[in-house]
């Protein structure tokens, strides 16, 4: 198998801060002209971006801000407008199921071109409390400490 040229768009650091990521699927999107050229200018935001099913078993990306591609004129489309996601049907109500059941949530965790293809990195998350963000926190910084003080003993 080939490997396939993968250039990172944008990540949604703030989802892996406030969310435990259980799983992660590839899903592509479906986009227009001035999205994708929007995109390749790094016009993109996903930090208040997530994810829902309808009844039609169909994913849709919410809030997702992608800028108006400045040559674009009448061809722009609404930044923050509803974008479909491209998975397989049997995919998505498995993911719907594990939603509903378990008090979890779709987020996009990240955004990147594979080929010339934009794919999004789904996330099936669980909210963290407030203690373990404080847990996080503190073993990146006892984390830190360490290679700190490793650091200054091998030189």
């Amino acid at each position: 198998m080939t490997e396939k040229n993968i250039k990172m768009i944008a990540e949604n650091r703030q989802a892996r801060h406030e969310y435990f990521i259980l799983e992660s699927i590839e899903a592509g999107i479906e986009l227009s002209g001035t999205e994708v050229k929007s995109i390749r200018a790094g016009g993109v935001s996903l930090k208040e971006a997530w994810i829902s099913i309808d009844e039609n078993a169909e994913a849709w990306v919410k809030q997702m801000h992608i800028a108006p591609y400045e040559k674009g004129n009448i061809f722009n489309r609404n930044p923050l407008r509803e974008r479909k996601l491209l998975m397989h049907k049997r995919e998505i109500m498995r993911l719907y199921g594990q939603v509903k059941q378990g008090g979890l949530t779709l987020i996009p965790i990240s955004m990147y071109f594979k080929d010339s293809k934009v794919k999004v990195q789904v996330g099936l998350c669980k909210g963290k409390k407030l203690y373990d963000k404080r847990d996080d926190a503190a073993k990146r910084d006892a984390d830190r400490l360490i290679r700190r003080t490793l650091k200054e003993r091998n030189s």
